[in-house]
C-alpha cells in the first residue's frame, strides 16, 4: 500500500517559491488570455465580423481569465488559510468546485473549436457527415451557445449538488460533537461532488476525442495521397492539417496532465495530508492553461500578426530611444 509522510506544515522558504512560482504562472496566464481577448474584442469595437474560429477563442480567454484568478486564489488558499489538520474549508471546496465547473466550460468550448478545424479541414466523402461538417461550419454560433447552455446546466447541477451537501453537513455537525466523524462527513459530501462534476466533463471529451481522431486518420490519408501524386512540399491542406492536430494534441496531452494532477491532489490533500504534493499539482493546474494558450496565439495567423506588430513597436520604440540618448540634440518631431 502506497504510503506517504504527511507534511502538515512547509517552511518559509517552500511558501516563498511556491508563492513566487504562482504569480509568475498567474502573470504568463493573464497576459497572454488577455492578448487573445483583445485581439478579438477589438474587432468587436471595430464592428469588424468575428470568424467562427476567433469567437471560440474570445470566448475561450474569458473563461482561460477566470480559472487562472480561481487557481491563484487557491495558491494563496494553499499558502496561508490552509491547515492540513483540517483541509477542507468551505472556503477552498468552493475555490475547488468552481475550478472544476470553469475547467469544464472551457473543454465544452475547446471541444467545439475542434469540429470547427473538423468540419472545415477534412474531406468527408459520406453524405451524413458532409452535412455534419455543414452544419457546424454553418452554425458554429449555435453550437458554441449550446455548449455554454449544456455547460451552465451541468454548472448549476453541480454546484445544487455541492451546496445541498455543505448544508447537510452542516445541520449535522451542530447535532454532532464529534470532530473526526464530522471531517468524515465533509470528506465523503466532498468525494462525490468531486466525482459527480467529473462525470459532467465525459460527454464533451469523448467529442474531442472523436474529431481529434478524425484529423489524425484525415491527416494520414491526405499524406498517402500526396505522395502517391506529387513531390511538391508545400500544400496548405498539410499545413492546416497540422497546425490544428498541433492545437489538439497539446490540449490533449495538457488535459490529461492536468486532470492527473487535480485527481491526485484529492487523495494528497485529504488522505495522506501532503501539503507540498497539493502545492505541486496546483502549480502543474495553472501551467496548462497558460501554455495551451501559448500554443493558441502561435497558431493563429491574426494572433501571431498582432505579437509581429507589438514586437515591430517595441523595437522601434527602443530604438527611437537609444538615438535620443545617444544625440540629445535631436529635436522631438511631435
Amino acid at each position: 500500500m502506497l504510503t506517504l509522510t504527511p507534511v502538515i506544515t512547509v517552511s518559509y522558504e517552500v511558501k516563498s517559491a511556491f508563492l513566487f512560482l504562482s504569480a509568475l504562472e498567474f502573470a504568463v496566464g493573464i497576459l497572454t488570455n488577455t492578448f487573445i481577448f483583445l485581439v478579438n474584442f477589438w474587432d468587436v469595437v471595430r464592428r469588424q465580423p468575428l470568424s467562427n474560429c476567433d469567437l471560440i477563442l474570445l470566448s475561450l480567454s474569458l473563461t482561460r481569465l477566470f480559472l487562472h484568478g480561481l487557481l491563484f486564489l487557491d495558491a494563496i488558499q494553499l499558502i496561508y488559510f490552509q491547515w492540513m489538520k483540517d483541509p477542507l474549508s468551505l472556503s477552498y471546496q468552493i475555490i475547488v468546485m468552481l475550478w472544476m465547473v470553469t475547467n469544464q466550460a472551457g473543454l465544452w468550448l475547446t471541444t467545439c473549436l475542434s469540429l470547427l478545424y473538423c468540419s472545415k479541414i477534412v474531406r468527408f466523402s459520406h453524405t451524413i457527415l458532409l452535412c455534419l461538417a455543414s452544419w457546424v461550419s454553418r452554425k458554429a454560433p449555435q453550437m458554441l451557445l449550446g455548449a455554454m447552455v449544456f455547460s451552465s446546466i451541468c454548472t448549476l447541477i453541480c454546484l445544487g449538488d455541492f451546496f445541498s451537501r455543505s448544508g447537510f453537513g452542516f445541520t449535522t455537525m451542530l447535532f454532532m460533537n464529534n470532530t473526526e466523524l464530522n471531517l468524515q462527513i465533509t470528506k465523503l459530501n466532498f468525494y462525490h461532488s468531486f466525482i459527480f462534476c467529473t462525470l459532467g466533463s465525459i460527454p464533451p471529451f469523448l467529442l474531442f476525442l472523436v474529431s481529434s481522431g478524425v484529423l489524425i486518420v484525415s491527416l494520414g490519408r491526405h499524406m498517402r495521397t500526396m505522395k502517391a501524386k506529387t513531390n511538391n512540399s508545400h500544400d496548405p491542406s498539410l499545413e492546416a492539417h497540422i497546425k490544428a492536430l498541433r492545437s489538439l494534441v497539446s490540449f490533449l496531452c495538457l488535459y490529461v496532465v492536468s486532470f492527473c494532477a487535480a485527481l491526485i491532489s484529492v487523495p494528497l490533500l485529504m488522505l495522506w495530508h501532503n501539503k507540498i504534493g497539493v502545492m505541486i499539482c496546483v502549480g502543474i493546474l495553472a501551467a496548462c492553461p497558460s501554455i495551451h494558450a501559448a500554443i493558441l496565439i502561435s497558431g493563429n495567423a491574426k494572433l501571431r500578426r498582432a505579437v509581429e506588430t507589438i514586437l515591430l513597436w517595441i523595437q522601434s520604440s527602443l530604438k527611437v530611444s537609444a538615438d535620443h540618448r545617444a544625440d540629445p540634440r535631436t529635436p522631438d518631431l511631435c
